[in-house]
């Protein structure tokens, strides 16, 4: 496999630097509207409106035998998207960034190395490592250094 291009390596890199800023945003807009369902909801508003113009802007409506063809699993990602802004917005101010931020690296790659293992959701089968485990040990006692600091 050819290396990626420098900035495919930098666009994860970004939104993963954008990820405590959301929740630290979303949990103040929780705060200011008294409700962190109500605080998710706006944020998937904002972003619903957003991505509209885009897909607007592109031409890239989806037809509707592609909608139709869907199966159950593919409309739960907006599920999980909507449960990680609500579980951001709730625990993030309680618990601070660095620790939020630990444990959702944490939980990211964990599922990660068993997506990869098994090859679930469209990802190439990669089995774990003995370097992979330690990787995630080694984040994980991270994570209880960061919990005692």
């Amino acid at each position: 496999m050819p290396a990626p291009v420098w900035w495919l390596l930098c666009l994860p890199f970004i939104a993963g630097a954008f990820l405590p800023l959301q929740a630290g945003i979303n949990g103040q807009l929780a705060k200011q509207v008294s409700s962190v369902l109500a605080a998710a909801l706006i944020s998937f508003f904002v972003g619903t409106l957003a991505l509209l113009v885009l897909v607007m802007m592109q031409r890239e409506v989806p037809s509707l035998g592609a909608l139709k063809g869907l199966t159950w699993w593919h409309w739960c990602g907006g599920l999980l998207g909507a449960f990680f802004i609500t579980t951001a917005a709730f625990a993030g101010p309680r618990i601070g960034a660095m620790l939020f931020m630990s444990l959702v690296l944490a939980g990211q790659l964990g599922m990660a190395m068993a997506l990869d293992h098994f090859g679930w959701a469209g990802f190439r089968e990669a089995p774990i490592s003995v370097g992979k485990a330690a990787g995630l040990v080694l984040i994980l006692a991270g994570v209880f250094l960061i919990r005692r600091g």
